[in-house]
């Protein structure tokens, strides 16, 4: 489908792409922990939107994976765990 049909132009699709890209280097670079609440959710709102041609597995496991460690991340900050002695 292309992005005129779903309402974003190719300058709108070009920028979030550039942005997941950036993400996804600091990522690579940094690791999770790094970046902000706010970088996550949108890291994660970008990746949900991203899709992979079927025959691309093994993007699409990765993807998957990643989006599981987002997930732990932002949970992990927002119910930041409590070490009773």
């Amino acid at each position: 489908m292309p992005a005129k049909e779903r309402g974003r132009t190719e300058g709108e699709k070009d920028n979030d792409d550039n942005e997941l890209r950036q993400l996804l280097e600091a990522v690579s670079d940094r690791g999770l922990k790094t970046l902000s609440l706010d970088e996550l959710e949108r890291l994660q709102a970008l990746l949900q939107a991203k899709s992979y041609p079927a025959s691309n597995k093994k993007a699409a496991s990765s993807r998957k994976k990643l989006l599981k460690q987002i997930n732990f991340e932002i949970y992990g900050r927002h119910s930041p765990r409590r070490f009773f002695f």
